[in-house]
């Protein structure tokens, strides 16, 4: 017995419970006997079940050419994973193609798909408790849809853009190269006398070579270079064609940075989703399209990604960028350069180092590896001067793209500049109610030269989900007017866009904007340039507010139910310059109810 006074003994302490990852609440303790096995039944032993878990979303399959192999390049991700002490699940995704729905009532649900996506990585990750997520997508919503999923659910994660298509090549000696809006612009041109229906044969089976998202600065790679300047993906890994055989290491790589991630989070030691994407990240996401002339459609996607973090950053906060940031990037639709040449030069560290060195970006914010996203970029290649150009030799002082405002869209509408040959544009609507009404005119070629296309009732809530225009776009384009005409509408147009396009005017039809008040004839100015960058039409506030009147008095349209997913969505959806959400964002879930 000891003589030691019980007062003067140490204090007994229990020692520190051992840190545990969340998904031990799926396999641990005596009422979780079923759950392992059912993770017995996946081929899982006793160890596998004690790593921590990691979902690996993809959107693999055989909807389009961007997703054909996705499943492939999973397949190395899950091989990192396991390799870094990680237990992979294998969790595919809806995906819904852009090229194989434009033109027709399919592409409602282009949109809505992205949504789909964030609320499956949602119910798959707080369902199961996993404790990380692998991200890869290349189809247009894909990308952003995966992004927002992680974000939303906030554990470690780690996005891959699978990768662009190879272009084709124009068959006999002319030999350029080819991508997908050179078939539509070759049915433009068949439309208009000026091609041969055997000539967009040619270009139709030669446009898209591989598999691999659209070659372009669409709206994809667009996204994909976006995912490095949020800092959730590794930075070089969004322009590697999607069939190159370097995209299997980069999985197994980005896997492993993944997993050190993961580790990490025992300790406290790595960033997670909500730490990464930040103001100042959201604001480098946004210089890197306006220094490419990317996809309008990243004005929807990057305030849905803040939207997801709790951050308010909507169209004017994206529109304050694009107007200080200089387009540098030659790329196609209004270059010359596709996805593969920015590889060839180094991939998009090459413009995120250069927009650094002159002060475009916020070098500080973290990435998902734990380090600074200027300690990402400080081995990135400079300019070639071709493809990317050196901030002194710019395209365009004030980037690729313009949020236009005035009495026609107060909540502001959306141009891509780069490659305009004008910036100034004044004519008379000709005002038409859906796609399908203008589609049908400008096939017919029935519209003149100054017109002001106006196509209404598109938006998210009006269409419901907000359809793409690259079609009739294109069309103007091959039927030689494409510089002759401008467009607008409430509803979106394609990252391959060229041309007077003016999408995402706000507010949309559905919800009483002035563009459901123009009538055929109204004169509608626009005005791109730097300074102005407006968008009127010659109606007092009297006669517009007359026209509003009068409209409410006649009622709306009827429409019969929608039901199924367009139905929940319009009912849900918030206006495009707010990034068409659904739900009210930034929700933070406790760990037990994660």
């Amino acid at each position: 017995m000891s003589d030691t006074p019980e007062s003067d003994r140490p204090e007994q302490t229990a020692p520190p419970a051992p840190l545990k990852h969340r998904s031990a609440t799926l396999y641990e303790g005596t009422i979780r006997a079923t759950t392992r096995s059912f993770l017995y039944a996946l081929g899982q032993d006793d160890e596998d079940i004690e790593r921590p878990h990691i979902g690996v979303f993809h959107t693999g399959g055989e909807m389009s050419p961007c997703n054909l192999n996705l499943r492939e390049q999973a397949q190395h991700a899950k091989t990192g994973i396991y390799a870094a002490g990680g237990t992979p699940h294998e969790c595919p995704v809806v995906s819904v193609s852009d090229g194989l729905t434009m033109a027709h009532s399919g592409m409602r649900f282009s949109l809505v798909s992205r949504e789909l996506i964030a609320d499956s990585v949602e119910a798959s990750v707080r369902g199961h408790q996993w404790d990380g997520i692998f991200g890869l997508g290349a189809c247009d919503k894909n990308l952003p849809g995966l992004m927002m999923g992680m974000v939303r659910c906030n554990v470690p994660s780690v996005f891959v853009h699978g990768g662009s298509a190879l272009p084709g090549q124009m068959p006999g000696p002319d030999g350029r190269d080819l991508n997908v809006v050179d078939t539509y612009e070759t049915i433009g041109q068949v439309l208009a006398g000026q091609a041969t229906p055997e000539q967009l044969a040619e270009v139709s089976q030669a446009c898209l070579p591989s598999a691999g998202a659209c070659a372009g600065q669409f709206t994809a790679n667009t996204m994909g270079m976006v995912s490095e300047a949020l800092g959730l993906a590794p930075i070089g890994s969004s322009m590697v064609p999607a069939v190159f055989s370097e995209r299997a290491p980069l999985m197994r790589r980005a896997a492993r940075q993944l997993m050190a991630a993961v580790h990490a989070t025992l300790t406290g030691g790595a960033p997670l989703p909500r730490d990464i994407v930040t103001r100042q990240a959201l604001e480098n996401a946004c210089a890197v399209v306006s220094a490419t002339g990317g996809s309008t459609n990243a004005a929807l996607h990057i305030p849905a990604i803040a939207h997801e973090a709790g951050i308010r950053f909507h169209l004017d906060d994206v529109a304050e960028v694009f107007a200080r940031t200089p387009l540098i990037g030659d790329l196609r639709p209004g270059g010359r350069y596709l996805a593969r040449d920015v590889h060839y030069i180094g991939g998009a560290g090459v413009i995120l180092r250069e927009l650094l060195a002159g002060g475009f970006l916020h070098g500080d914010v973290l990435t998902f590896t734990g380090r600074t996203l200027a300690e990402e970029l400080a081995d990135a290649n400079a300019p070639d001067g071709r493809v990317v150009r050196r901030l002194a030799d710019a395209l365009s002082r004030d980037g690729g793209l313009a949020v236009l405002k005035g009495n026609l869209c107060p909540d502001g509408a959306l141009l891509k500049t780069a490659g305009l040959k004008t910036l100034v544009h004044s004519g008379p609507a000709r005002v038409f109610e859906n796609e399908e009404e203008a589609q049908a005119a400008v096939q017919a070629m029935r519209y003149e030269r100054g017109d002001v296309i106006v196509i209404r009732n598109e938006g998210p809530k009006g269409s419901p989900g907000m359809r793409e225009m690259l079609g009739i776009t294109a069309l103007l384009y091959g039927q030689g007017m494409g510089d002759q005409v401008a467009l607008l509408t409430d509803g979106r147009f394609s990252g391959a866009t060229r041309g007077l396009c003016i999408g995402y005017a706000g507010p949309e039809a559905a919800d009483g904007g002035p563009i459901a008040l123009l009538r055929n004839g109204d004169r509608v100015h626009i005005d791109a340039r730097a300074g102005v960058r407006s968008i009127t039409v010659d109606l007092s506030d009297e006669v517009l507010a007359q026209r509003a009147a009068e409209r409410a008095q006649a009622g709306l349209r009827g429409r019969r139910p929608l039901g199924g997913v367009l139905e929940k969505y319009a009912a849900t959806v918030r206006p495009s310059h707010q990034g068409a959400v659904t739900h009210s964002g930034g929700v933070v879930w406790l760990r037990d109810e994660s």
